[in-house]
């Protein structure tokens, strides 16, 4: 898959926004985990419209530099926007292609991907560029969803058809939406020592988050209407916004895998 067909649609910010938001308290718990280990410099690589500018911010302190890259402009631009009313003076945002970068070489204490194999494939090759950017003593830290858990309380076949069509679509077009499952085995095959740790959220009825499914199938429906009829996904859709609207339904995320990479 040459280029993120996501990136830039609207439903796909509104995606990427709530997923920051959401996910924010495991990747405070993360960075809590590895301590002692601190640093001075970090980037996110693709960090989107917010990504883990605010944690890093946090985590790198008044004294320290945070960098977020991005190769699509408009996400680049919700996210400068975002830093500059969250006042995080110490984050700059920059258009960088993680494959092709031009940030300095083992210069950054942490280098964060979240999501990004999902989507495009290409592991080894992440991994390889983040270790390239990445300082002595410094980790890497890799997130990618397992969809294992990715379900609804009591079930919903529409939401779960369309959950199923997301998870085909993104292998169907060079993405693995279980990357999170082989993230360990990257790291290790790049030479790291690797630690994982998982995380599942339960989403009471009527969280925005529940509607995920939803929000990718307008995200990617160039894909998945080579998969199904545009009737049938128009349908699944209808019966889908149905079973969310159920005040009893609640259900639960797909699990975020968290993968830390150091030097051994």
């Amino acid at each position: 898959m040459s280029e993120y067909l996501l990136a830039g649609r609207e439903a796909e910010v509104e995606r990427l926004t709530l997923q920051s938001l959401v996910w924010e308290p495991a990747a405070r718990s993360l960075l809590d985990s590895m301590r002692p280990f601190r640093g001075r410099r970090a980037v996110d690589l693709g960090c989107g419209a917010l990504g883990w500018l605010r944690v890093l911010s946090e985590w790198a302190g008044p004294d320290g530099e945070v960098v977020g890259t991005d190769v699509d402009e408009k996400l680049l631009a919700l996210a400068a926007d975002f830093v500059e009313r969250e006042g995080l003076t110490n984050v700059t945002v920059v258009r960088d292609d993680i494959f092709a970068t031009a940030l300095e070489p083992a210069s950054f204490d942490l280098v964060h991907a979240r999501f990004q194999i999902a989507p495009l494939g290409r592991g080894p090759e992440t991994v390889a560029a983040m270790r390239s950017l990445m300082a002595p003593g410094g980790r890497v830290v890799l997130e990618d969803p397992d969809s294992a858990s990715w379900r609804l309380h009591p079930p919903a076949p529409a939401t779960e058809a369309l959950i199923r069509l997301v998870v085909n679509a993104f292998r169907r077009h060079g993405g693995d939406f279980d990357a999170g499952r082989r993230e360990a085995g990257l790291l290790r095959k790049a030479g790291f020592a690797a630690a994982v740790r998982t995380d599942v959220l339960a989403l009471e009825a009527g969280h925005p988050y529940l509607r995920l499914p939803l929000q990718f199938s307008a995200s990617l429906e160039p894909w998945l209407v080579t998969m199904v009829e545009s009737a049938e996904l128009e349908r699944l859709r209808g019966a889908a916004e149905a079973e969310l609207d159920d005040p009893d339904r609640w259900g639960s995320t797909f699990t975020l895998v968290q993968s830390v990479g150091r030097a051994p």
